[in-house]
């Protein structure tokens, strides 16, 4: 709304209130210079009725009203909007509760307003749901509490904060679990063990230092931690995440049990929110003008508050809206997998084992992935859930490798999400969105990849290279259904280079290598090195994942919430225009409307999916498999994809085999098997839409067999060709 516009729900009132017989209309000039006057002092929450009356009287009496009635009028006003201001943002005073708090302030960060002149009253013993869409500044909130940092925020009281566990700090991870528990809380050595078992630590986790656990296990010492501060108010910011079902019940329980402590809770879990909320505090836009937020109190559970405000049940559905759509692009070829049930890794019989660990992690570890995967991957937390996928991605390999089988397609290009994805992109806080894909994807290739522990090369190896003389590994080719490597070695021509295969490179300890140079030629391989790297073309890519240009391009990092911040790391992971994405807890830190829009983005995409995700609801809407990991081993339940569109292709086959598909050639009655020679145009090479304009630009060049411009509207670089599309060449493919 323009400044110049009165607030519409003060104008009516005043117009409400003047006499039956009235001539005046709400388009009256000073009526609605009153109401503007009205609305400011709302806005500054000045209730004083002398102060009502010094300011809007003088108005009311050139429009003919005496100064008893210009009086009354404006305690009218004044008692209204004071009563919906002090009631409904936080609920009516009730009768022997203590109140912990009933303060008014404002809230910003990074220099945006969050929250304007609003209330905000606690009473003991009540557990509130903090509610409101991504980027509203829940979190925000719940760190200002926490740090004291609120504005007329009782000094007090004690808060226990169970964050998230977005931000890995290595120096965190470091700390062993039982010292750092007893010297945050300042609780004996038996105490902690005790609460610590409760929860079902061994007396191994507790010796160990915190990175060794699981993100499960990590969030319930979090919890631990915050139970034995003993505070006035929980402060639990998305405390569901990485914790089993078991885990979610006795902290829904426990907190079910507390009758003298506050809880606050930020949780995207609906369900785990309704069970445990007595109100709701929801975010909402002012009455009164402008863009600024406010909390309003609801008594009553989630399902209540949805009955109230019918508008917010998008809170417990997992669907998209116009206004989120996640479009993810599609994978590009794959040498050698010629159909979407085509496997491109494989294991049989696989175990793995941690350095130093007597015991095996998985053992006989035995599956297949093709493009159609969609599989979920259950157990309990500390399973070995999270193990099982860095052995997918190829961050570890087997134990008994050698003596298994181990396949994985060196062309494979994975977007990996794992749970603790934050810390690399917030290692750039201070740029940009688009500024962090330009870092990241400028020469070629993925950067941050290559500098993880899993590619970057460590020193005993890279001195049995400088041992070696390599100088490089220039190509590489498949010869006897082997991968050759072709080496350059320092002083050495190049019409002399060696081919090595790859048995004979790893043998040699240059497992590092061979996986940098995999990475590089499966970049080049999806383009990579020819993509555009600019502004305006990574800011059309981030259009795509819901983090327009305000966000992306003219932001920071820093300034994003813990659901954008999931939308940019899913951006960055699908620049490379991966063959299989494998989000690890992807439903942290997501409302519903993003979850739902990350379902239907997944269920479009053509590449092959692999989670870890606790939230039965959202894995059951993209995943029809499921893989159970517990007590080392690997298990197989549901319908595979690749086995439903196996049976669909047969179906097809006999189909057209009757003669049911046939195309009939009008001449000769020969059946015509050149319809399909090329494809209509939907995506280009890069996984983008393609115009209505172009689409109808390359049905006509394709009408003339014109492939110059059909690979010019694709955008396909030289020397690729268009994934499913071989017949698009231009004599430069390989």
């Amino acid at each position: 709304m323009s400044l110049l516009e009165p607030p519409t729900k003060l104008l009516k009132l005043l117009h409400d209130s003047l006499p039956k017989d009235s001539s005046l209309s709400e388009g009256d000039e000073i009526l609605a210079y009153t109401a503007f006057l009205a609305a400011g002092l709302v806005e500054l929450q000045e209730f004083e009725v002398a102060t009502w009356k010094e300011t809007l009287t003088p108005y009311l009496e050139q429009i003919g009203y005496s100064e008893d009635v210009a009086e009354e009028y404006c305690y009218k006003t004044q008692k209204e909007f004071s009563d919906e201001d002090d009631a409904s943002s936080y609920g009516e005073p009730e009768e022997g509760v203590e109140e912990l708090c009933n303060i008014r302030f404002n809230l910003a960060y990074g220099g945006k307003i969050l929250l304007h002149q609003t209330k905000l009253r606690l009473l003991r013993g009540r557990r509130y749901a903090l509610v409101g869409q991504n980027g509203v500044g829940k979190t925000t909130l719940m760190n200002a509490i926490n740090n004291g940092k609120l504005e007329g925020w009782p000094d007090h009281l004690v808060t226990a904060y169970v964050d998230s566990g977005s931000n890995v700090d290595p120096a965190y991870e470091s700390l062993l679990v039982l010292p750092h528990l007893m010297e945050s809380t300042k609780c004996s050595k038996e105490v902690c063990m005790a609460k610590l078992r409760e929860l079902d630590f061994t007396d191994a986790m507790m010796e160990g230092n915190i990175g060794s656990l699981s993100g499960g296990w990590q969030m319930k010492l979090r919890l631990v931690r915050a139970v034995l501060i003993n505070p006035d108010i929980y402060l639990m910011d998305e405390p569901t995440n990485h914790l089993s079902e078991s885990a979610v019940k006795w902290l829904t329980d426990y907190l079910v049990s507390l009758d003298h402590q506050t809880v606050v809770t930020v949780s995207h879990d609906t369900t785990f929110l309704e069970a445990t909320s007595t109100d709701v505090i929801h975010y909402e836009q002012r009455d009164v003008w402008g863009p600024y937020r406010r909390l309003v109190h609801y008594k009553g559970k989630m399902s209540e508050f949805v009955k109230k405000q019918p508008q917010a049940k998008h809170y417990f559905e997992l669907a998209s809206t116009d206004a989120l759509k996640l479009n993810f692009p599609e994978p590009g070829r794959l040498e050698g997998v010629r159909t979407s049930t085509q496997k491109f890794l494989e294991m049989e019989n696989v175990d793995f084992r941690y350095p130093g660990k007597e015991k095996n992690q998985l053992t006989g570890i035995t599956l297949k992935m093709s493009l159609s995967t969609r599989v979920v991957i259950l157990g309990a937390n500390g399973a070995g859930k999270t193990t099982l996928v860095k052995m997918i991605v190829g961050e570890t390999v087997p134990s008994n490798v050698g003596m298994c089988k181990y396949y994985i397609h060196p062309n494979l290009r994975i977007a990996y999400v794992a749970q603790h994805a934050f810390y690399h992109v917030e290692q750039h806080m201070e740029e940009s969105p688009v500024a962090y894909i330009q870092w990241r994807f400028k020469d070629g290739w993925d950067k941050e990849k290559m500098e993880s522990e899993a590619y970057r090369i460590p020193e005993d190896e890279q001195k049995a290279i400088d041992d070696f003389g390599i100088e490089g590994i220039w190509s590489r080719r498949m010869r006897a259904g082997q991968l050759e490597y072709e080496v350059k070695k320092r002083n050495v021509r190049e019409k002399d280079n060696k081919y090595y295969t790859r048995d004979e490179l790893l043998a040699l300890g240059f497992e590092h290598l061979i996986k940098q140079t995999d990475e590089k030629i499966a970049s080049k391989e999806a383009g990579l090195d020819l993509r555009p790297v600019t502004t305006s073309e990574i800011q059309k890519h981030l259009d795509g994942f819901g983090l327009p240009q305000e966000f992306g391009t003219y932001g920071k990092v820093r300034g994003l919430s813990g659901g954008q911040k999931v939308k940019l790391v899913l951006a960055a992971a699908f620049w490379t225009n991966p063959h299989l994405v494998v989000l690890d807890e992807p439903t942290n830190f997501l409302d519903r409307e993003a979850l739902g829009a990350l379902s239907e983005g997944l269920n479009a995409w053509g590449g092959a999916v692999l989670m870890i995700s606790h939230n039965k609801e959202f894995y059951s809407s993209v995943c029809k498999e499921e893989w159970h990991v517990a007590d080392g081993q690997l298990s197989i339940s549901g319908v595979s994809t690749e086995r439903e569109m196996k049976a669909v292709a047969r179906k097809k086959k006999f189909e057209k085999e009757a003669g049911s598909d046939e195309i009939l050639d009008k001449a000769g009655g020969n059946t015509n098997t050149d319809g399909d020679k090329y494809k209509d145009a939907t995506v280009d090479f890069w996984g983008k839409t393609v115009s209505k304009k172009d689409a109808r630009l390359y049905e006509k060049a394709k009408k003339k067999g014109d492939v110059a411009t059909m690979r010019k509207i694709l955008q396909i670089p030289p020397g690729k060709v268009m994934p499913g599309q071989e017949e698009l060449g231009d004599g430069k493919s390989a």
